[in-house]
């Protein structure tokens, strides 16, 4: 474990230049105290690592120098192989590149990791969108693309639930969720937002270009507004009492959320029901998705919510000519 970190701390000090010790002990997700450690390792073993003092300082290489580490290890060669998902690479207009990208790289190896990345690409396939949901269509993916790449200003038409505005953005990063792309975007001059990429009507590519924010890192940023995303979403809690059939159904019907509600589960009654708190969206939302577990499940609470769900059932029932019947 301790050759693979410090060949890591190489790598980072040789790709991305001066890093202080606590960029790196973040990186390699170990203490401060291990990367002074590594770091007298590496000088040991006559690796010219220099430290920098003062506010700008950190560790760095000595101008010039470069590892001529290049061995891969079968995981490491399976996951290179394994993370070339041909769908999404052909949407963003890469799918040539990565095929000549893996052919070059597969024809590096030697004969039997060569095999092995046959093998991963004969035995594992990965499709991302959800079942019987395809993926929205993004007529303007390739373009964008480029222009996050190119740091290029966008003139977009975009459909909105309230309407259709015109924008123009910033283009930060693409996210692909669910088989969905989405587009991260300055809409202002501080704004961070997120488009879907299936509602773009038109998209123009403009010459200019614009100044990326510092430090701005697409993956914390989606993981944060995904967090502030489901606690906007998740209004209100209903008390629900479900039905075994509706214990198993949880699961496959929400997803996480339907795991995380059977946590909440208390003691079942003679009957095998048991009682659980439930996140849901705005009442209309909660009603809609809690009808599809039918007769299984009785909403105990709110009141609010339990009278909402009683008017959409007594409308089911007239509307199926079942009102007042004995």
């Amino acid at each position: 474990m301790r050759a693979d970190r410090l060949l890591s701390l190489l790598l980072l000090l040789q790709n991305r230049g001066r890093m202080t010790a606590p960029e790196l002990a973040a990186e390699l997700e170990v203490s401060v105290r291990t990367v002074y450690r590594d770091i007298e390792a590496l000088g040991a073993s006559g690796v010219p690592v220099r430290a920098d003092r003062g506010p700008a300082g950190g560790y760095r290489l000595m101008d010039g120098y470069r590892t001529r580490l290049t061995g891969l290890t079968d995981a490491e060669a399976d996951a290179l192989f394994l993370a070339g998902a041909p769908g999404p690479a052909r949407d963003l207009g890469l799918g040539a590149v990565l095929a000549t990208a893996q052919l070059k790289l597969r024809a590096a190896l030697p004969a039997e990791l060569a095999d092995r990345t046959r093998r991963v690409q004969e035995r594992f396939h990965l499709d991302t969108p959800a079942w019987f949901r395809d993926a929205d269509p993004a007529p303007y993916l390739e373009p964008v693309a480029r222009a996050v790449w190119e740091q290029r200003v966008l003139r977009a038409h975009y459909r909105r639930w309230r309407g259709e505005v015109h924008r123009e953005l910033r283009p930060l990063g693409l996210v692909l969720k669910g088989g969905n792309w989405y587009l991260v975007a300055l809409a202002d001059a501080e704004s961070v937002r997120t488009y879907r990429m299936s509602r773009f009507l038109t998209v123009d590519v403009t010459p200019g270009a614009f100044e990326r924010p510092a430090g701005f890192d697409l993956a914390a940023h989606w993981a944060e507004s995904s967090r502030r995303l489901e606690r906007a979403l998740h209004q209100d809690t209903a008390r629900l009492r479900i039905s075994p059939r509706a214990q198993r159904l949880l699961p496959m019907q929400f997803g996480a959320l339907g795991r995380q509600t059977l946590d909440s589960a208390g003691p079942p009654d003679g009957e095998g029901w048991v009682e659980v708190d439930m996140p849901v969206e705005t009442r209309a939302v909660a009603v809609t998705d809690l009808l599809r577990l039918g007769a299984e499940a009785e909403v105990l609470g709110p009141p609010e919510l339990r009278q909402a769900m009683t008017e959409a059932v007594a409308a089911l029932a007239d509307r199926y000519g079942l009102a007042g019947r004995a």
